[in-house]
């Protein structure tokens, strides 16, 4: 696993033992695990924007983007985490800084696995969102 950009972004609160834990914890949902890679990037909102309108052709910004490249029985995946955008959800959730980027972590890294959520207001009684609080609070954060 790669942790990526995060010595950018002091203010986090996160080293990337706790970034890459909070990724295996997903990782291992089942107790299965699968051989690959996964690459977890901090970037600023500008990086996430043209990430976006690139690669998914969407002209605005998001809190995070995974791509998975493997297949079924090896995982290959890529997550992009906007840290600035993160630092302001925390804020606006009254959350620390490093509870709102490692739900994020888990986010991708979930998407990288195939999970979804429909978009709007159905998003937080999702099955993936209920996952991905059940996995932060098994970190202690939540």
């Amino acid at each position: 696993m790669h942790v990526n950009g995060l010595e950018a972004w002091p203010g986090a609160g996160l080293t990337p033992a706790a970034v890459v834990r909070a990724a295996r914890a997903a990782l291992d949902l089942g107790g299965r695990e699968r051989p690959g890679e996964l690459s977890i990037s901090f970037i600023d909102d500008d990086e996430i924007c043209r990430l976006n309108q690139e690669w998914l052709g969407r002209d605005d910004a998001t809190d995070v983007i995974a791509f998975s490249l493997g297949r079924r029985e090896s995982l290959l995946g890529d997550v992009y985490i906007p840290a600035e955008t993160g630092f302001r959800n925390a804020a606006e959730l009254g959350v620390p800084p490093s509870e709102e980027l490692l739900r994020l972590v888990i986010h991708g890294t979930l998407h990288v696995l195939g999970h979804d959520h429909p978009e709007g207001a159905g998003r937080e009684s999702s099955d993936m969102y209920r996952l991905q609080e059940e996995l932060l609070r098994s970190l202690g954060s939540g």
